[in-house]
Order: structure tokens, then sequence, then C-alpha cells
């Protein structure tokens, strides 16, 4: 039986537009186990992302309960929110989010200083996961002196350096042609399987529900069907 990591119970996003309440997710409830790979796939305006900013505590419910790692999100402070989400989770984006004025060696140092990382193990381990990624001769160029593939490489090897539990990828293969996307896949599946990382990601692409253990379908900001592959 594996872990429960993160758990959603009654879960409600309530946007309001002026007067007009716009529910993006409506009583949503799921369990996500430590050691799963999850592909949450929907139209746009399914509540994907709404779902994603919640899972990834970058936001709090309207309503409902959010436990993380056994710790309920929805009764801490900022502040300590911050530190779980640093320590727990590594984030990897459609656009990369990368810094583009700073190197990719430097980029993959933020989340370290972020956590206050000693220099020299944080030296040692952005080397080490940069060259894992395949990036160990790129460390001092630019992300505008890399490929698409390669900067979304530097974006996942930022997302692993801090060794998180979770990592939680936005349309991680969006900008990407599709044989640079399956290698970001395969890549994703290694983590998995051999890395032992809870994987999730959040996609309109159905095809990439293949590579996963678990599909979650969304559709008006409900669940609509959960299966394993």
């Amino acid at each position: 039986m594996m872990d429960k990591l993160l758990q959603l119970e009654n879960v409600w996003k309530i946007y309001k537009m002026g007067e007009v309440e716009v529910p993006a997710l409506r009583g949503v409830s799921v369990e996500i186990s430590k050691g799963d790979f999850v592909v949450i796939v929907g139209a746009s305006g399914s509540g994907k992302s709404t779902m994603m900013n919640l899972i990834g505590c970058l936001d709090i419910p309207t309503k409902g309960n959010i436990f993380l790692k056994n710790r309920d999100i929805t009764k801490m402070s900022e502040s300590d929110l911050a530190t779980l989400r640093g320590r727990t989770i590594g984030f990897i984006f459609q656009q990369y989010n990368l810094i583009p004025s700073i190197s990719a060696f430097d980029n993959v140092m933020l989340p370290l200083e972020f956590l206050e990382y000693d220099d020299r193990e944080a030296i040692v381990k952005a080397r080490k996961i940069l060259n894992e990624v395949g990036l160990g001769d790129k460390l001092h160029n630019l992300p505008t002196q890399l490929s698409g593939g390669q900067q979304q490489r530097v974006s996942i090897a930022r997302s692993m350096v801090t060794n998180p539990e979770i990592i939680l990828a936005d349309e991680p293969t969006g900008n990407l042609d599709s044989v640079t996307g399956k290698s970001i896949m395969e890549m994703f599946r290694q983590l998995w399987k051999t890395g032992g990382k809870t994987i999730i990601m959040v996609t309109h692409d159905l095809k990439l529900a293949q590579f996963a253990h678990t599909t979650i379908e969304l559709a008006d900001g409900q669940i609509i069907k959960m299966k394993k592959n």
C-alpha cells in the first residue's frame, strides 16, 4: 500500500468577478499516493491550472481542506507554507521560467540559496544535477544560448536540486516539438521509476497520459474520470 502524500477533501475554488462568483473547482476530492505518476488532463477552462496551484500550495481553497504530508495547508501561515513548499515540491513550467540574465548554473542554484544551503554544498549539488540532465557542458550558458529542450532540462534540474518529494509540472512539453517533448517525458519516467519521485503533471494533451500511472480527467471544475494506466 502506497502512503498518502496529498489529499484534497471537497475542495472548492471560487473566483469573484465583480458581483459574479465563478467556481473554478467544485467539490474535488482526491488522494495522491507517494511514488505515483499522475497526469491531470482536461480542456482549457476545466480547472487544471487552479488544481495545480492548490496542489502546489501556491493558493488555498475557498472551501474544503488540502493535506500535504498530513498537514492541512489551509491552516498554515504563509511563511510556514513557503518553507513546506520549498522543501517538498519542485516546479516545472511550460515557459521554463528561467531568469534570462543569469547562467544555467545560477538558475539551478536559486532554490538552494532560498533554502540557505551551505555554499560549497550548493555548488556541488547544482553541478551534479546539471550533469545528470545532460547539460554538464552548458553550465555558463545563458538561457537564450540554449534550445527549448535544453532550457526545459535546466528547469527540471532546478526543480530537482533540493531533492523534493513531489515534482509538479505544468504543460512541461507545451512549447517543445514532439521529439524533444518525448525525451522530456522519458526523463520524467526515469525520475519516477528509478528516482522514486512523485510526479504530478497538468496537460491538455491526452497522449501524454500514456507515460503516467494514474490519469485524472477534469471538466467544468469536477473530476469526471480517474483511472490507473
